[in-house]
């Protein structure tokens, strides 16, 4: 079973977020995105979800 590297989790999952309409990344603070202040560099939407973490 492998373990899971904390600093490798940091960079890919941390303050990261997933445009709802176009699938776009961007990291940004979380308190940005539930204000609103954050839009989508491809479609101009301000709707993200968090990155989806890999499970087993």
């Amino acid at each position: 079973m492998a373990t899971k590297i904390p600093t490798a989790q940091n960079r890919m999952f941390k303050n990261v977020f997933v445009c709802k309409n176009c699938g776009q990344k961007i990291r940004t603070d979380s308190v940005r995105v539930i204000a609103q202040k954050v839009k989508c560099r491809r479609c101009d939407k301000k709707v993200f979800r968090p990155k989806k973490t890999k499970k087993k």
